[in-house]
């Protein structure tokens, strides 16, 4: 079994910043790569940010210049810190890891529970 829990999210007013969290646990083998997406109603879920098992990242342009994701491998834990926060990033972040599990030899994916980011104007 694999878990993962997210923490962070909330109310925040236009201009400030953020940090959320997103540790998994289990039977974890290795971790591969880890991402954050995001989901705003009635729309798609779209990648924020990614970033590999060697550290390269990658950005949606929406947050590009102004987010930051990083990992924590002791820890098997991924963060995305976003800055200079706009309304237009009122959404539902989910983390996704991906991830073997031990006795396993294919890597899957997991997303977390997922946690509301609300920026007020």
């Amino acid at each position: 079994q694999v878990q993962l829990v997210e923490s962070g999210g909330g109310l925040v007013q236009a201009g400030g910043s953020l940090r959320l969290s997103c540790a998994a646990s289990g039977s974890i083998l290795s971790i591969n790569h880890m991402g954050w997406y995001r989901q705003a109603p009635g729309k798609q879920r779209d990648l924020v940010a990614r970033i590999t098992s060697r550290g390269s990242t990658t950005y949606a342009d929406s947050v590009k210049g102004r987010s930051t994701i990083s990992r924590d491998n002791a820890k098997n834990t991924v963060y995305l810190q976003i800055i200079s926060l706009k309304p237009e990033d009122t959404a539902v972040y989910y983390c996704n890891i991906n991830l073997v599990r031990y006795y396993t030899d294919t890597p899957m994916g997991y997303w977390g529970q997922g946690t509301q980011v609300t920026v007020s104007s």
